[in-house]
């Protein structure tokens, strides 16, 4: 240490040492001292270089009127997305007619009416998928630098923009704010950093390994854009779900096509809208990102595109399954994240308590509209009662409402829940739990729909605990995708795994236990895409691992080198390590035309034999037949 310090302090200490009077004085010194100020002089002119070109640049995106909670707009009573041909006046003033269709967005936990969007028809699809086409040609040439100061650039305008981003996935879809930070924030946040991070190196070219008989030559594999690529995603992550696909899909060079759902096109449009003002304040073309809504007999616009060259669909299995037929068209790689019924089996002498918190996080975020949420607890029968009455004194005590209802405190409404996107599926969710009384299941809280007092829309869910429930019985094999706690009981641990594999689905889990390696002998028994262990969901916040399911959940991954790989074209490359010295060349024995069948076929007898026979001595044979052969 003494040393180090001497190193460093030297040349302060010789200042005075090159005068002439100074026997001791040194040039050396001198030297030295000038060396260290230089380098340090021309690091910070490279440091300084580095952050003018590759740090994030600010930009401004306009807050929209709606998202404020102050707002107020016309109630629509019973509102849907056709509300419009009821109340013709809901449709813009510049509405000229000629066939074009429109959409009624609102605010599903007030009715508030957003805007009334013009839908996509197949033409104006057609024009976009165009546009996204020629803009991709020059943005294909950008380097990952370049790349990766947009992801910067809106990394920064997000967590800058955290609490305006929020409320407008609050407006559109009826969450909560921390159900919004949660889902739509930090995940995306996430993403953007792993591809700030990790990005370049999951495209990097790669150089593979090579074996004996192509030992001089050099093989690679390069990962191109594919060009114009298609995201088809669900409504319950407004943000998250427009994002993820559209900063995967540029990042590796493509323009996308993003087809928002019907009901949240309204913050979908603005969402997107600031990747575009990101993009043209960096000075690129904003056309490489385009945003599609449309009703479902127009998506085979999309799906059948012949330039549309991959598609990544998040929605339900009955949706995904015409996606990936009409994707036969043209041959277009599908990925697909279908429905799923997540179980979370809880291992026997499990502290309950401990871990009751996560199990309500887990069934009741975002009102229980989540791909990932915990849809079955499976416990085991001597801890079902302790369980159940944990949930039911819990789950009685949740609080559901709007955020961005105005009250005396303040927009933040002290709601646990908020509304469901719609109320299509509240008779068939009625329906289920009815069904499942009648089977023997045990519902103490919940069960139907939730008449707000004070919030006039009619999107809301009572929280429902159901108990008992059949492994075979309907409510244990769809998904509910809704606020409803589902508990089966087991009496040994092959029963769990049995109960837990025993529907169509397998996108996610969870094992909970005291002891961790018990659990993970259990995570690994399981017949899904992704396991956590004594948590929930975690896999989802490390962007480096892929996302995805088997079964019926769909195939195919989005997130991870395998997510962002999926966006490119793997090709191929051989070329010679050592030009100038070693080149393939055809042995005369093999040359056309072959002189003799005998000896061309003992030539590449020997040949195998020495590059892959069992043993030296073997090996050696095949050498001496090999040569023998080519004389």
């Amino acid at each position: 240490m003494h040393s180090l310090f001497y190193v460093l302090f030297h040349p302060l200490n010789t200042l005075n040492l090159w005068l002439e009077d100074d026997p001791n004085a040194s040039i050396v010194d001198v030297l030295y001292l000038f060396t260290t100020f230089s380098a340090f002089g021309i690091w910070l002119v490279f440091d300084r270089y580095q952050k003018a070109v590759n740090s994030a640049v600010p930009f401004h995106h306009p807050a929209p009127e709606a998202a404020d909670p102050s707002w107020d707009s016309r109630v629509i009573p019973n509102a849907n997305l056709r509300s419009h041909l009821q109340m013709p006046d809901l449709l813009p003033l510049q509405f000229g007619g000629g066939g074009r269709e429109y959409i009624t967005c609102f605010d599903p936990a007030n009715n508030l009416h957003l805007t009334s969007a013009l839908a996509d028809d197949a033409r104006s699809i057609e024009a976009k998928i165009k546009r996204a086409k020629n803009a991709q040609i020059k943005w294909c040439e950008t380097s990952f630098g370049e790349r990766r100061r947009v992801m910067r650039s809106l990394l920064k305008w997000l967590v800058e923009n955290q609490e305006l981003c929020a409320r407008v996935a609050c407006r559109d879809s009826g969450k909560t704010m921390i159900d919004a930070a949660l889902g739509e924030i930090l995940s995306t946040c996430s993403k953007l950093e792993w591809l700030i991070n990790h990005g370049e190196r999951a495209l990097r070219t790669e150089t593979r390994y090579s074996n004996l008989m192509m030992s001089y030559k050099k093989s690679q594999v390069i990962y191109e854009p594919k060009g114009v690529v298609a995201a088809i995603v669900s409504w319950n992550y407004p943000l998250h779900n427009a994002w993820s696909p559209i900063i995967a899909s540029i990042f590796a060079g493509n323009a996308i096509v993003l087809k928002a759902s019907e009901h949240v096109i309204w913050s979908t449009e603005w969402f997107v809208g600031a990747i575009h003002k990101c993009l043209e304040v960096l000075g690129y073309d904003a056309d490489i990102v385009q945003t599609v809504c449309c009703w479902p007999d127009q998506a085979e616009a999309l799906t059948k595109s012949p330039f549309i060259k991959h598609i990544t669909f998040i929605g339900s299995e009955e949706i995904g399954r015409k996606v990936a037929m009409a994707a036969t068209e043209h041959l277009t790689p599908v990925t697909l994240e279908l429905g799923g019924k997540d179980p979370a089996i809880i291992l026997p002498d499990t502290d309950l308590q401990k871990w009751s918190s996560i199990w309500m996080r887990g069934i009741f975020q975002n009102s229980g509209q989540n791909c990932i949420g915990i849809e079955r607890l499976i416990v085991h029968s001597k801890q079902y009662d302790e369980l159940f009455d944990i949930l039911t004194d819990r789950v009685a005590k949740l609080r559901f409402g709007s955020v961005l209802a105005p009250t005396r405190e303040g927009y933040i409404n002290t709601v646990d829940c908020g509304s469901m996107i719609s109320n299509d599926r509240f008779n068939v969710l009625e329906d289920l739990i009815f069904k499942a009384q009648e089977d023997g299941a045990r519902v103490d809280v919940g069960g139907k729909e939730l008449l707000h007092t004070s919030c006039q829309g009619k999107s809301f869910f009572q929280a429902t605990v159901v108990g008992d429930a059949k492994p075979n019985s309907r409510i244990a094999q769809v998904e509910l995708f809704a606020p409803i706690a589902l508990l089966i009981r087991y009496d040994d641990i092959d029963e769990a795994i049995t109960i837990a594999n025993g529907t169509r689905y397998g996108l996610g889990a969870s094992v909970f236990g005291p002891h961790q390696d018990l659990c993970i002998e259990v995570a690994k028994e399981l017949h899904c895409g992704m396991v956590s262990v004594n948590d929930f969901g975690v896999y989802y916040l490390n962007q480096d691992l892929p996302f995805g399911g088997t079964k019926s959940s769909g195939y195919g991954r989005f997130g991870g080198s395998e997510g962002l790989r999926a966006l490119t074209n793997p090709k191929a490359i051989v070329t010679d390590r050592w030009p100038s010295f070693v080149q393939t060349t055809i042995p005369k024995v093999l040359d056309y035309p072959i002189r003799s069948l005998v000896r061309s076929w003992d030539f590449i007898h020997g040949l195998t034999m020495l590059l892959y026979a069992d043993g030296y001595r073997a090996r050696f044979n095949g050498l001496l037949q090999l040569t023998k052969a080519s004389r």
